[in-house]
């Protein structure tokens, strides 16, 4: 088997939905791809585990990355892959369709197409990403060779409805545990009830504005709020112990030691254990790559709700955006599918953006 990177879209990601690629069994899938970008004489090839980099070398005086994992969420009965009509037309179902080798099929069809773009493009399909961080194939090769994502801006090819969407939120989760003191509830004055020591942590909460904040011209909506709650022994004890985790989503105006600043002031008298560091990426609509990008989609950006691996460029000083087929809403559905008109625009405005002469630097 073989990839046809001639292939219409539709056929081309039905042909690499149906090659399974759960999280940590990419190699068959990564294997194609690097062969299928080994035929074409204008890209540099490198793989790293089940990743593959590819790379014009044209000397244009702007490089800009399109990355795409190829790793899906557990398949539930949804492959292989099939055509419905729907209330958006032609539809192509199964899993990973929408989350995202809809974008994947957009990145292997125009990396044989631009043999001569107006920047320089580094493709990458990477492995992983739907696990945890420490395995992601992104953050690997960042690891091993930086040099391989040097760029000036970078498009992450996740679901977003082909739109445009800037940056990303932060995320930290922070547990907060409460002491108490265990006494039988027939004697509940010797002890200390640890439950309702936590009135104080979600009085807080409840009391907490989140910050609406305009960053490169899309507001970010903030979120402070508690997600679990745990707690208590048995129902005739009162409990020594309970712990409330808090979800924080920050806005890409702040660094993470900033988000950790905020949560230290809103708990101040509580101590708390970080669960899950994920920093914020800014859009970089700012700048002029950006711009051009916007203007060849042909609709205005809007900001990511959430957190993508955007924020691995932007922590590498690399302005980045998500945009790709399908709608975010549907991923890790079980009738996941991706709309074929949405493929078809996700690759046109790539294309205008990397092959308008006018763009040039």
């Amino acid at each position: 088997m073989s990839l046809d990177l001639s292939a219409d879209l539709v056929s081309l990601l039905r042909t690499i939905t149906d090659v399974e690629s759960v999280s940590g069994n990419e190699k068959e899938l990564a294997d194609l791809i690097e062969e299928a970008m080994r035929t074409l004489g204008h890209l540099e090839v490198h793989r790293d585990g089940d990743a593959v980099i590819a790379r014009t070398n044209l000397g244009r005086p702007e490089r800009v990355v399109i990355a795409g994992h190829i790793d899906t969420v557990p398949v539930a009965g949804n492959l292989p892959s099939r055509l419905e009509e729907g209330e958006r037309g032609l539809h192509v179902v199964g899993r990973g369709t929408c989350d995202m080798k809809a974008g994947v099929a957009v990145q292997l069809k125009l990396a044989a197409e631009l043999a001569e773009p107006n920047r320089d493009i580094t493709w990458i399909f990477y492995d992983n990403e739907e696990v945890g961080a420490d395995e992601n194939g992104l953050g690997r090769v960042a690891e091993n060779s930086p040099e391989l994502l040097e760029a000036d801006f970078a498009v992450l090819m996740e679901p977003t409805d082909a739109q445009i969407e800037g940056g990303c939120q932060g995320v930290l989760r922070i547990l907060i545990t409460v002491p108490g003191k265990a006494a039988h509830a027939a004697r509940s004055w010797l002890g200390v009830n640890a439950i309702h020591g936590l009135s104080d942590v979600l009085d807080r909460l409840n009391a907490y504005e989140a910050r609406e904040v305009v960053v490169d011209d899309l507001t970010y909506h903030e979120g402070l709020n508690a997600v679990l709650v745990s707690g208590g022994v048995a129902t005739n004890v009162i409990p020594p112990s309970a712990r409330i985790e808090v979800n924080y989503r920050y806005a890409p105006d702040k660094t993470t030691e900033e988000a950790l600043a905020e949560l230290r002031r809103v708990f101040e008298g509580h101590s708390f254990d970080i669960n899950d560091v994920s920093p914020a990426a800014r859009p970089g609509l700012d700048q002029p790559l950006a711009r051009a990008f916007v203007e060849s989609v042909g609709q205005p950006a809007r900001p990511k709700y959430g957190w993508t691996d955007v924020a691995r460029f932007s922590e590498l000083g690399i302005p980045a955006v998500n945009y790709g087929p399908g709608d975010p809403s549907l991923a890790h559905t079980d009738h996941e599918y991706c709309p074929a008109n949405q493929l078809d625009q996700c690759a046109e405005g790539l294309r205008v953006w990397l092959s308008n002469q006018e763009d040039d630097a």
